[in-house]
């Protein structure tokens, strides 16, 4: 996607025009000098040395006083230490803002980086470019109970995190200076986002990244859900070892269509009751153990929840959603940009009759999977795929929804990499076979993950603990 003449390896250049972008988040502090004040001094003076750093998070400490200011600033992290009036705590997260930023930037300039989240005490007007704010009372409550499964708060007693939090909001209150005319008066970009997504205002936005960062903002979800992935049922090519094709299931394929019916709505059932018995034992305030969040959409009936399933155009990921689709409980949907990786002219090949007749296309391939293009009309790549599947990984974190995909190897390889925040080196290697069926869990702090191995015996799913997706280089069908 960053090819160019400057970059024919797609990697960023050390200048390369609008190839660097900086998000700095907001939040609230006293006022220190602006911006573009403190990223010049930076670049032509270096850091001044630190101040001593706090070292722990006391959720007993006392509220700063005149007499305790420089100790209650220096030893601990808790709602005292962001109160505006602790002027020995408000030295200490300037300085970490300045060292903060001095990292990012050399990142940036030196480093080759690309893009850089500056996530900082950032409360100076000319020093933001973008803010989260939230005025519904429900959301506010249940982002903050979303916080105690955060770093600061993470095996602490929830009922005083929630309390320290609290407080460390109030904090912010005090010295909170809105978003939106000096920005507007000096021409500098913004994105403000209002109750979770409900609402996303932005102006000025300019370039490629800028913009994309605001649409994909307007997808930010909460909604606790399950996203499925699997590869299609065993095919007639994948018998034969032959690349793409639109060949039907196998009869091992159409019992697997059949076993991942069962599985998936049987899960279904298990998620419906695991989250009513979590919202049963959730109370507000949490009281100690109690670590469920009490997510936004709680207010409705969990077993409203639609599931979809989406598979690509080509018969054998069709056939696998047949169950599905006769079941009024789901909503199936085909997509073209689900479909297999577009093998150009050597569709319909095996990889021993390409390596035999084509070796120096094969020897290509073997060295550089990822930036290789199959030669031929409609010849695709790696990189080709991970394009054509941004807008659906978009709908993906949009949606509330459950969603199975039923899709191929390089589909399954993208979407893996994408929510198990692998790199794109690791998409082609990634060894996902027939039969395996993956559940990903979006939560506030990462995801949790699952993988079912069908066994073939019981025509039913056993789960593999610990499991990791392993890189391979072992070619057993389509790739």
């Amino acid at each position: 996607m960053t090819r160019s003449r400057a970059s024919p390896d797609g990697r960023i250049p050390d200048r390369d025009v609008a190839s660097k972008l900086v998000v700095v988040m907001e939040s609230v502090n006293t006022p220190t000098p602006s911006a573009p004040e403190q990223a010049a001094a930076i670049l032509l003076n270096g850091v001044p040395s630190p101040l001593v750093e706090p070292t722990s998070l006391n959720l007993d400490a006392s509220e700063p006083s005149e007499a305790n200011d420089d100790k209650e600033g220096l030893e601990d992290q808790s709602a005292s230490f962001f109160n505006p009036k602790n002027e020995s705590a408000a030295k200490v997260r300037d300085q970490l803002a300045l060292n903060t930023l001095d990292e990012l930037l050399d990142y940036l300039l030196r480093q080759g980086g690309s893009v850089g989240i500056l996530d900082a005490t950032n409360s100076t007007i000319s020093r933001r470019k973008l803010i989260s704010v939230c005025t519904d009372k429900a959301l506010l409550e249940a982002n903050m109970r979303l916080k105690l499964s955060g770093p600061d708060y993470r095996d602490k007693d929830p009922r005083k995190s929630l309390e320290d939090f609290r407080k460390r909001v109030t904090a912010y209150e005090s010295a909170y200076e809105p978003l939106g005319d000096y920005e507007e008066s000096q021409d500098l970009q913004y994105i403000k986002m209002v109750d979770v997504g409900r609402k996303v205002i932005h102006y000025r936005l300019r370039g490629f990244l800028s913009t994309t960062i605001a649409g994909y903002m307007t997808t930010f979800n909460l909604s606790p859900r399950q996203i499925w992935i699997t590869r299609h049922g065993q095919s007639e090519d994948n018998v034969k070892g032959k690349l793409g094709g639109d060949s039907a299931l196998t009869e091992r394929g159409r019992t697997f269509s059949s076993a991942l019916y069962k599985f998936i709505t049987w899960q279904r059932t298990a998620w419906i009751v695991e989250q009513q018995d979590n919202r049963a034992s959730a109370s507000f305030p949490p009281q100690p153990g109690d670590l469920t969040p009490p997510y936004p959409e709680y207010n409705r009936e969990i077993d409203e929840k639609n599931f979809c399933v989406w598979t690509s155009m080509l018969q054998r990921s069709v056939d696998t959603a047949q169950l599905f689709e006769a079941d009024d409980d789901y909503d199936v949907k085909n997509w073209e940009m689900l479909n297999e990786i577009n093998a150009g002219q050597f569709e319909g090949k095996t990889y021993d009759e390409i390596a035999k007749e084509y070796p120096e296309e094969y020897h290509k391939r073997t060295e550089d999977k990822l930036h290789y293009i199959y030669p031929g009309v409609g010849g695709e790549g790696y990189l080709q795929v991970i394009h054509r599947m941004r807008d659906m990984v978009r709908e993906m974190e949009r949606i509330n929804d459950h969603v199975l995909i039923i899709g191929h190897r390089s589909i399954c390889r993208v979407l893996m990499a994408y929510f198990m925040n692998l790199t794109r080196r690791d998409i082609t290697d990634l060894d996902v076979p027939l039969g395996m069926v993956y559940a990903i869990e979006p939560k506030p702090y990462g995801i949790a993950f699952h993988a079912y191995r069908y066994n073939e015996k019981n025509g039913w799913f056993d789960e593999v603990p610990n499991y990791t997706p392993r890189r391979t280089d072992r070619y057993d069908g389509k790739d």
